[in-house]
């Protein structure tokens, strides 16, 4: 294809706010128009905001406006012909920044805004305080994506409502999957996560910066709770943050004719997104994601690369589960050297909501100017292992045809795979799948979620029996593949399951 028409990240600018001043709490609006100016800047060229013909916004969960992408172009003088704003899901950033670049190679843009904001914790202090100062809160007049939400009916009936409560069902089912006991499971998560939180220490605009050790990350404390078993506070991403980012992309032709700076630029070697079975019932299990591996072959296979040549990766983390099955699908050893994270990771860094991903790209454009040979990997992921997108850079041109190898037919294939079916009235004998234990702000055990299969192969969502004993029982031994027994509650509609 015509070089001139490659995509490239021009511009990249993050900020994150602080401040204890209810005064200095921006609205997300406020703060993309911020880092949007700063991206125009980081690109070195003037004037490249009132030429936009493309803006695309993550969701943002902390406010609501009617028009976003609109509003925002209007803010930085900007009359785009295409407006895009997304479903709730954390592929935002990196979903907007394959369809931008698709659309850049098509000829349909020539200059595009990514960006995205939250301001949760100033939204939260601002309420407490009886203060209003934003916009009017207004329901989006459209949104890209699925609309879906992440759970069925009888999943938020059983509590399994939440990511905080959602991937630690992941994370046993990981540990029993491998094999290991619950003691030695916890020190290698707590080492993982002190990977994670070493990089956001050295990270500027991260909300943590004190690079926490995995003894502070994996010993319960009061200070360091358990949420859900088996992840204490420390290794639940922290969303009560105010972080914002963008992205200016266009192609090379036109950054040559506007002059802005070759060292700028980060080409997009490769990416793909693809969707695994969207309710967590459906899933074929809870230790593997059939979409991000797909989602992996496929970007690395339009960049014409094998994982060993990738040199930098941040991969999701807002859990240490996401990061492991990332590793696990992907092909990654767990001891891989290669950094896994070039933010810090969402319990470190931040969680800023739908854009965390956008943050990763900002960092890893950054190290790109410094080593333009080098490659990197950013997977990004939504709601419970559910959405997936990834994509690959590097500060030097493919090698390669600017091709998509990702396909509809992809999609089909992953929508049509056998998977359990749930029963919802569960009755009988059964094993436990995986289960979790959630805890109240005391630092006790409140009540235990499992998932199982019955003895005919149907899958069941239950509760464990409000029992202290029996639920601390639950996070002292491995009860993954137990046999249980489910009983139908059909005064509160909820299945009651014992463990043998």
């Amino acid at each position: 294809m015509n070089e001139r028409q490659l995509p490239i990240l021009v511009g990249v600018a993050q900020y994150t706010n602080r401040s204890d001043d209810l005064a200095d709490a921006l609205e997300p609006l406020e703060m993309m128009a911020k880092v949007a100016r700063q991206a125009e800047e980081d690109a070195e060229c003037k004037g490249l905001l009132e030429r936009l013909d493309s803006v695309g916004v993550a969701n943002i969960l902390s406010w609501s406006y009617g028009d976003v992408p609109g509003l925002l172009a209007e803010a930085v003088g900007a009359q785009p012909t295409d407006k895009t704003y997304t479903t709730v899901g954390a592929t935002a950033p990196q979903w907007l920044i394959n369809r931008t670049a698709e659309r850049i190679v098509r000829g349909e843009a020539r200059l595009a805004l990514v960006a995205g904001a939250e301001a949760m914790r100033s939204m939260v202090r601002l309420r407490g305080s009886g203060r209003r100062r934003w916009r009017r809160w207004t329901a989006p007049e459209a949104m890209a994506g699925d609309p879906r939400v992440g759970s069925t009916d009888i999943e938020i009936g059983h509590g399994a409502n939440a990511p905080l409560r959602i991937y630690p069902l992941f994370e046993n089912a990981i540990r029993a999957h491998k094999g290991r006991s619950i003691a030695d499971h916890q020190q290698r998560l707590a080492a993982l996560c002190e990977r994670l939180a070493q990089v956001a220490k050295d990270n500027p605009f991260s909300w943590f910066r004190d690079g926490k050790t995995a003894e502070e990350i994996g010993t319960v404390t009061p200070e360091n709770r358990m949420i859900c078993f088996p992840y204490p506070k420390y290794m639940n991403a922290i969303m009560e943050v105010d972080q914002a980012a963008a992205v200016i992309m266009t192609n090379v032709g036109t950054a040559q004719e506007l002059g802005i700076p070759k060292e700028k630029w980060a080409y997009i070697w490769g990416c793909a997104d693809a969707v695994d079975l969207w309710y967590l019932s459906e899933r074929l299990n809870y230790y593997s994601s059939p979409a991000m591996a797909l989602v992996g072959r496929r970007a690395l296979e339009m960049a014409g690369l094998g994982i060993d040549e990738i040199d930098w990766f941040d991969l999701y983390s807002c859990f240490p589960s996401a990061v492991e099955v990332a590793l696990d699908m992907l092909g990654i050893a767990e001891d891989d050297p290669r950094p896994i994270t070039l933010a810090g990771g969402l319990p470190y860094f931040g969680g800023p909501g739908n854009n965390y991903s956008l943050h990763a790209i900002c960092a890893m454009v950054d190290r790109l100017r410094g080593e333009p040979q080098r490659k990197a990997l950013v997977s990004a992921m939504g709601w419970y292992f559910t959405k997936h997108a990834q994509g690959i850079y590097s500060g030097m041109p493919p090698e390669r045809e600017w091709r998509r190898a990702d396909s509809p037919q992809d999609q089909a294939e992953l929508d049509a795979m056998p998977h359990p079916t749930l029963v919802e009235a569960a009755q009988g004998a059964g094993t436990v799948e995986t289960y979790t234990v959630v805890f109240d702000r005391d630092g006790e055990p409140k009540f235990g979620i499992v998932f199982g299969r019955l003895e005919d192969g149907g899958r069941f969502i239950a509760n464990a029996e409000p029992d202290p004993e029996l639920l601390r029982w639950m996070t002292q031994e491995e009860m993954v593949g137990r046999r249980a027994k489910v009983r139908h509650d059909a005064e509160t509609g909820r299945n009651i399951v014992t463990i043998e």
